[in-house]
């Protein structure tokens, strides 16, 4: 699917799918509009030749409608590589699956790849595998086992949790908004105590999208927890700038500072190490089942996966301010609280 990058903001670019838009009712974008694919209680509207969707949609918004154009999402790292490479293969690392857990941590991601982790765990059964060479090259593709090493990230902080996968990236770490949309409809009904979007985006005019704030809130007794992003800037990351959400930034390997490419701002909640990292990983010629790999979205895991530890004894809402509301918890100015990783 094609990728437009429009710039409805003098120097705040963005990213969309071209020509169309997301919208809870036809009739206010109609004269614009050539044909209509309804997706789970919304309206993917195929536009005119010549329609602007972020012009349309800024003046819907004005009127008080529920549109958006179709942002793209991208996982943290960028589907190019991210801000330090590809991941690197990585020695075996040791992992004891600990007792088993009602707690469930829904993930956004590429899918996830049989694992000596947890390919005996209940929950993995029927889990979206993951895509490694979707061209067919024999190269691995450039976000092909993200899913897996978030997975393993959340495992290793909270052994024994149930994780609960959708796909909504492909094998290069490319979404959308619809497909974010879609994967939340598909959660709606199944337990999930934390909920994990380690992917995100820029907003034609930086603010959230009306859609995706409204089904996010279809979660009213889970804790969502979302990447700040890559883009080593404060500009508003989306979903994760959301105020419900635990906006994440990344370390660096010390723990001592923002790693260089890590998002902040005063919207950014809580911070972890996100500077090479080791985790789970897929089975494909280099690789055997390692990796070492940084971004915010691995930050992002830890985070998400201290939460669900402390979920096996509380809420998951307990949990959260369990995890980053102690007042022994150091603070950095734009990052917030510090939540470290488990060695």
């Amino acid at each position: 699917m094609s990728v437009q990058e429009v710039e409805h903001t003098p120097g705040r670019t963005a990213l969309i799918r071209p020509g169309v838009l997301l919208a809870r009712s036809v009739r206010p974008a109609a004269r614009w509009t050539q044909s209509v694919e309804r997706l789970d209680g919304l309206f993917l509207l195929r536009l005119s030749p010549g329609a602007d969707p972020c012009e349309i949609a800024a003046s819907l918004t004005e009127r008080g409608h529920e549109v958006s154009p179709n942002h793209v999402v991208t996982g943290q790292p960028l589907f190019f590589g991210g801000p330090t490479g590809a991941p690197r293969p990585a020695a075996a690392l040791a992992h004891e699956p600990g007792e088993p857990s009602r707690v469930t941590v829904g993930l956004l991601d590429t899918g996830v790849a049989p694992h000596p982790w947890y390919a005996g765990a209940g929950w993995f059964r029927g889990q979206p595998d993951e895509v490694l060479d979707a061209d067919g090259d024999g190269l691995l593709d450039h976000q092909a086992g993200h899913g897996t090493f978030i997975a393993g990230l959340v495992l290793r902080q909270a052994p024994g949790v149930r994780l609960r996968m959708v796909r909504v990236l492909d094998s290069n770490g490319v979404g959308d908004e619809a497909g974010v949309l879609r994967a939340l409809d598909a959660l709606r009904d199944t337990r999930v105590d934390v909920l994990l979007l380690s992917f995100g985006c820029f907003t034609y005019d930086d603010r959230p999208s009306p859609l995706v704030e409204r089904a996010l809130a279809g979660f009213p007794d889970t804790v969502i927890v979302a990447c700040a992003g890559n883009t080593a800037s404060s500009r508003p990351f989306w979903p994760a700038a959301l105020p419900r959400v635990i906006a994440v930034g990344a370390l660096d390997s010390s723990e001592n500072g923002r790693a260089r490419f890590s998002a902040y701002g005063p919207w950014v909640d809580a911070c972890a190490r996100g500077e090479a990292l080791t985790s789970s990983f897929v089975d494909f010629d280099q690789f055997q089942g390692y990796a070492v790999w940084s971004g915010t979205s691995f930050a992002a895991a830890v985070v998400a996966g201290a939460i669900a530890a402390a979920a096996r004894h509380m809420s998951p809402g307990e949990a959260a301010g369990h995890v980053l509301d102690r007042p022994d918890g150091r603070r950095f100015t734009d990052l917030g609280v510090r939540v470290p990783a488990r060695r």
